[in-house]
């Protein structure tokens, strides 16, 4: 397995489409590994292809504590949303540093298939439903920004050029103490 880079916001791939999976084969088993990988040393509880700069419909997620039930998700569907919309505070591997309100359905019903090839169905709540939504996103080229108002989208866009403004000063400072 191999961590993989992850792609900052405003990358083009973030914005792009991906495609779906056709050949379920052991490049698509390796990529899926090397994101449960790349995911869990972030840390982060989910993970899509494009994030990693492969235009696939691949999610990998895992909302445990201890890293023990990872989800794989190929050519992921929301088919139903249900309930109000619950606020949630939102972050992102893409997005480092970064967390925002936003507003989703409290329960989606998604259709994917697995590994295998194999489909399947799953009913989601709470932590679970955001992620789903958010990684299906991710997908469709759009990032958790991209919900909030122009006002709110551009501020944290702010906000997100300063962290990454304080994360290299960081850096240089560690340079300059270990010449």
């Amino acid at each position: 397995m191999a961590k993989l880079p992850i792609l900052q916001y405003p990358h083009p791939k973030l914005a792009a489409k991906a495609e779906p999976v056709a050949d379920f084969n052991d490049a698509i088993k390796t990529l899926v590994n090397d994101m449960a990988e790349t995911m869990y040393a972030a840390p982060g509880v989910g993970l899509a292809a494009n994030q990693v700069g492969i235009l696939k419909r691949i999610v990998v997620i895992d909302i445990t504590d201890d890293n023990s039930d990872l989800l794989v998700f190929i050519n992921p569907e929301i088919i139903e949303t249900k309930g109000d919309l619950v606020d949630h505070e939102e972050g992102c591997l893409s997005l480092k540093g970064l967390y925002e309100h936003v507003k989703r359905p409290g329960q989606v019903r998604v259709h994917a298939q697995n590994i295998k090839g194999e489909t399947f169905e799953l009913e989601c709540t709470g932590l679970l439903a955001v992620c789903i939504q958010h990684e299906v996103d991710h997908l469709n080229g759009i990032v958790f920004i991209d919900h909030l108002s122009q006002l709110k989208k551009q501020r944290a866009c702010t906000k997100l050029r300063k962290l990454r403004r304080e994360d290299r000063e960081r850096e240089k400072d560690k340079e300059k103490e270990h010449v």
